[in-house]
């Protein structure tokens, strides 16, 4: 009696695997027999998902190389337009003026929310749409006038070519002044590094970056999360765009068929993105 449940335990386990199996060759079947190199350039904020794909990829088909590569938003998309790489990555849709100019094709593949953080000693972790207006624009400079202790306020933001910072500008501060003074960040893995290190800084990261070393700020009563992001509740949020110089054809056709795939859409999900599909 045993020997059978035994089998029949081994039987059940061989039909999950096969099946698990199966779904997994299924999706990435488009990459069998394929030679060549993906060139990938542009936004920050796509890098923990195009790894994780690029890594499956290259699994399952040695001779398939992909190259991945930051930049930001605006390098993307002008490279790709410039035939420098295969695929430009952005945080925001490509404007019409560039759409035109290079022939872009454009596929959006996961939906990302932009939250405010700031460093996890810091006792402020609530801020209204106002107060975080007056912080960026340095009418406000001192953390105590908000309730946090007596210091100057350190704050850092992107360069204009960046997607995270073209939503955070138009949505979270209306497109109001950013103080010139601000610090620079060249990547949200940048910005997550200069934020963890600074007690008296304030900046913005991709949702999807958010972890332990940086505090999320509460802005008019929603933390930034890919809950709140999802509901809508959470309003500072943006597409991350794939984009390619005309149709996509070949590799690249098929790299990015595989991020709107199934498989492809469990990657964005477990990287802490929303899904398109």
């Amino acid at each position: 009696m045993a020997g059978k449940i035994i089998s029949a335990g081994l039987i059940i386990l061989n039909i999950l695997f096969f099946m698990v199996f199966t779904v997994h060759s299924d999706e990435l079947d488009i990459f069998k027999g394929e030679k060549g190199e993906i060139r990938i350039s542009g936004g920050t904020a796509h890098i923990p998902v195009m790894k994780e794909a690029a890594r499956k990829i290259m699994s399952y088909n040695p001779d398939v190389r992909i190259s991945i590569a930051g930049g930001g938003s605006g390098a993307g998309i002008k490279q790709v337009g410039e035939g420098l790489v295969d695929i430009g990555n952005s945080g925001r849709k490509p404007t019409d003026i560039e759409i035109s100019k290079y022939g872009l094709d454009v596929v959006k593949w996961a939906i990302d929310g932009v939250g405010v953080v700031v460093n996890p000693e810091n006792k402020v972790k609530v801020l209204t749409k106002a107060q975080l207006k007056g912080i960026f624009s340095g009418k406000i400079y001192n953390w105590k006038t908000l309730g946090g202790d007596d210091r100057n306020i350190n704050v850092y933001t992107r360069d204009k070519a960046s997607g995270t910072r073209s939503v955070f500008w138009k949505k979270a501060l209306d497109k109001g002044e950013i103080n010139s003074k601000a610090y620079f960040a060249i990547s949200n893995g940048a910005m997550k590094t200069a934020i963890a290190n600074d007690p008296n800084s304030i900046g913005y990261v991709s949702v999807g970056h958010i972890d332990s070393s940086v505090a999320p700020v509460s802005l008019d009563g929603v933390i930034p999360t890919l809950e709140t992001v999802k509901s809508g509740k959470f309003k500072i949020a943006r597409g991350l765009y794939s984009n390619t110089k005309s149709k996509p054809t070949g590799l690249t056709k098929k790299l990015i068929a595989y991020l709107i795939s199934p498989e492809g859409q469990k990657i964005v999900m477990g990287k802490g993105f929303i899904p398109v599909k």
